[in-house]
């Protein structure tokens, strides 16, 4: 199961989901309260800045709960064959 977590209203996951026509599904966190448990809200720097923000990353879950492998600061493109082969070695070693 693929699901996506943000900080993001539900209207505007509705909205960003339909767009991309996502076939998953997207949760609200506007309490940051997923995010910050998976440790993935943490001081970023732009321009000289810093300021507290989302890390775009990607945890796999194994059947019996754990984390199984992160990626953290995954990119927003050309991730997906990454993981799907992670997934793949996940339930060979499981069967």
């Amino acid at each position: 199961m693929v699901v996506g977590c943000s900080s993001d209203s539900v209207e505007t996951q509705a909205k960003f989901a339909a767009k991309y026509n996502l076939n998953f599904s997207l949760l609200s966190d506007p309490q940051f309260k997923a995010i910050e448990a998976y440790g993935a809200r943490r001081m970023k720097q732009f321009l000289g800045k810093s300021f507290l923000g989302i890390v775009r990353s990607t945890f796999l879950i194994a059947p019996d709960g754990r984390i199984a492998k992160i990626w953290d600061k995954a990119p927003s493109k050309g991730h997906a064959p990454e993981v799907l082969q992670a997934v793949k070695q996940l339930t060979a070693t499981k069967s």
